[in-house]
C-alpha cells in the first residue's frame, strides 16, 4: 500500500505521542502506586530498576535482529506491548508482580524508542530536511498530556489502573488507525544482494562517538529533572515554586523542539550541538553562581533550551551513517546512552553529600562542555537525502 510522506510522518509521530502519554501518564501515579503497595523510599528505588534492566535486555536483542527485521515491526511491537502492560503495572496488587510488570515495560521501551527514531530518520529522508525535532516534540507532547491526565484522575480520585487503561485505549484506536502508514524502513540482510556492500553489524567510530554524545546528554538531562526542584527548594524557595523550576526546564524543551529543526537547517548539525552545549552550561552556571531562586528559574529554562535538540540531533546523524543501516545504527546510540539511567543523578546526589548541591550541579556544566569539544570531531554524512519514492509517496 503506497502511502504519502504526510501520512507517513503522522504514523511515525504518532509512535512518538504513544511513547511520551504512556510515560508521563505512569509517571503521574507513581505516588500512589506506591502509597497503595506500602513500598519505602528505599524498597521503591530498587523496584524501579526492573525497568532499565528490561531495556538493556531489549536493547541487546535489538542490536541483533533489527537489521534483518527493519525497525517498522520492531517499533510497533513495542507500542503495543507497551499499551498493554502499562495498566497491568499501574494495577500491580504485590511488589513481586510490579517488578516482573516494570521489566517488560522497560523492555517494550526499548523495542519502541529505538526503531521509531529509525523510523523517524527514513521520513526525514523523504523530505529531505530535518523534521526529527518535531517527532520529539510530539514526544513531550504526549508525556505533558499523559501527566496532566494524571494529574486529573488524582484529583477525582480515579485508581491508576483505569486511568492508563483509558487513556491507553484512545491510544491504541490512534496507533491501529495509522499502523499501515509506518515506512518499512531500512533491513540489512546477513546476505547483501549481489553487487551491493556487505553493512557494518558493529558501530563505527562515529556512531561511537555519538553514543558519547547521547549518553553525556542523558546524564545532563536527567539530572536537571531530579534536582532542578531540589535545587530551588534549597535556595529557600516552597516545594510549588521548586516544582515551577522543572516546568520551567521541560517547557523550555518542548518549545525548542517545535522550531529545531528549523534552527539545525540554518546553523548546521554540528554548530547547533555545539551552540545548544553552550547554552546548556550558561544556564547551569548561571542558577549555581547567582544563587538565587529567580536564577534558578531562568537558568534551568535556559538549560532546556540547550537540552532540547540535542539528541534528536544525534539520532538524525547517527541514523544516517554510511556503511550502517539506519536502525542498527540508532540502536547502537540508545545502547550506549542507557547508563545514563545509573550515572547522572545519582553522582550528582553523591557529590552533593560531600560538597553542596550547588558545587554538585557543576557536573551538568562538565559534560555540557564535553559534548560542545567532542563535537568537532562529528562528519556530518549527506543526508537527510531523500528516498527514491513512488510519485504518490513525494506529496505532501
Amino acid at each position: 500500500m503506497s502511502t504519502t510522506r504526510r501520512q507517513a510522518r503522522v504514523a511515525v509521530l504518532v509512535l512518538f505521542v504513544v511513547a511520551g502519554a504512556v510515560t508521563g501518564g505512569w509517571a503521574g501515579r507513581i505516588p500512589t502506586v506506591k502509597a497503595d503497595l506500602g513500598l519505602s523510599d528505599a524498597q521503591w528505588g530498587l523496584v524501579v530498576l526492573a525497568q532499565p534492566v528490561g531495556t538493556l535486555l531489549a536493547l541487546l536483542l535489538l542490536t541483533r535482529v533489527i537489521g534483518r527485521t527493519g525497525p517498522r515491526v520492531l517499533a510497533l511491537t513495542g507500542a503495543a506491548l507497551l499499551l498493554a502492560i502499562a495498566p497491568a503495572a499501574a494495577a500491580s496488587p504485590t511488589p513481586a508482580v510490579l517488578v516482573v510488570a516494570l521489566a517488560v515495560q522497560g523492555a517494550a521501551v526499548g523495542l519502541l524508542f529505538g526503531p521509531m527514531n529509525a523510523l523517524a530518520v527514513v521520513v526525514e529522508r523523504r523530505y529531505g530536511r530535518s523534521t526529527m525535532s518535531s517527532f520529539h516534540a510530539g514526544f513531550s507532547a504526549g508525556q505533558l498530556g499523559g501527566g496532566l491526565a494524571g494529574v486529573a484522575a488524582g484529583a477525582a480520585g480515579v485508581d491508576p489502573w483505569v486511568q492508563v487503561l483509558v487513556c491507553n485505549a484512545v491510544l491504541a484506536v490512534a496507533l491501529v488507525a495509522t499502523r499501515r502508514a509506518v515506512p518499512p524502513g531500512e533491513t540489512d540482510p546477513a546476505r547483501p544482494a549481489p553487487g551491493r556492500p556487505a553493512r557494518r553489524e558493529r558501530p563505527t567510530r562515529q556512531v561511537v562517538l555519538l553514543a558519547v554524545l547521547a549518553l553525556l546528554g542523558a546524564i545532563t538531562e536527567g539530572s536537571a529533572v531530579q534536582w532542578s526542584a531540589q535545587f530551588s527548594v534549597s535556595l529557600g524557595a516552597g516545594v510549588a515554586v521548586g516544582s515551577l523550576t522543572l516546568v520551567c526546564y521541560s517547557l523550555a524543551i518542548a518549545l525548542t523542539r517545535l522550531v529545531g529543526d528549523r534552527l539545525v537547517d540554518r546553523l548546521g548539525r554540528v554548530r547547533f550541538v555545539q551552540v545548544s552545549a553552550a547554552t546548556t552550561a550558561a544556564g547551569v552556571l548561571l542558577a549555581v553562581l547567582a544563587g538565587t531562586v529567580p536564577a534558578a528559574l531562568v537558568g534551568f529554562a535556559l538549560v532546556g533550551f540547550g537540552c532540547g535538540c540535542v539528541f534528536p540531533t544525534v539520532m538524525g546523524l547517527a541514523g544516517n551513517q554510511p556503511d550502517i543501516a539506519a536502525g542498527r545504527a540508532v540502536t547502537w546510540v540508545n545502547l550506549g546512552e542507557w547508563p545514563a539511567f545509573f550515572v547522572g543523578p545519582p553522582l550528582v546526589g553523591a557529590l552533593a553529600e560531600v560538597t553542596s548541591l550547588r558545587a554538585a550541579l557543576g557536573l551538568l556544566v562538565v559534560t555540557s562542555l564535553l559534548v560542545a569539544l567532542l563535537a568537532r570531531w562529528i562528519r556530518v554524512p549527506a543526508g537527510p537525502v531523500a528516498s527514491p519514492v513512488s510519485p504518490s509517496s513525494s506529496r505532501t
